[in-house]
């Protein structure tokens, strides 16, 4: 998936890291040690993210990789999987 955008995998920031730093923003944003998250997970699988909480989760991740997300692209990721590209994604155009 990462090869579309002209780079290989190797120099790409793991996926299993991004998803590790996301759990850990998400339990700290909800302040929940029991947050479990996989590529699949929906916000609406985890208790207490909300809109609000979604915000915040999102402000909390560009500060953690250093990256920015456009205004629509905060409600078009449906799932982690789809934060964990963009997330991969942004940190190969740094």
């Amino acid at each position: 998936m990462l090869a579309e955008f002209g780079h290989e995998r190797q120099s790409a920031m793991d996926e299993t890291e991004i998803l590790a730093r996301l759990t850990q923003i998400v339990r700290d944003t909800l302040d929940d040690d029991g947050v479990t998250l996989a590529r699949s997970t929906e916000a609406s699988d985890v208790d207490n993210w909300d809109s609000v909480a979604h915000v915040r989760i999102m402000i909390a991740v560009e500060e953690s990789f250093g990256i920015r997300f456009e205004t629509d692209e905060l409600s078009d990721m449906p799932n982690v999987g789809a934060l964990i590209d963009r997330v991969a994604a942004k940190s190969l155009a740094k």
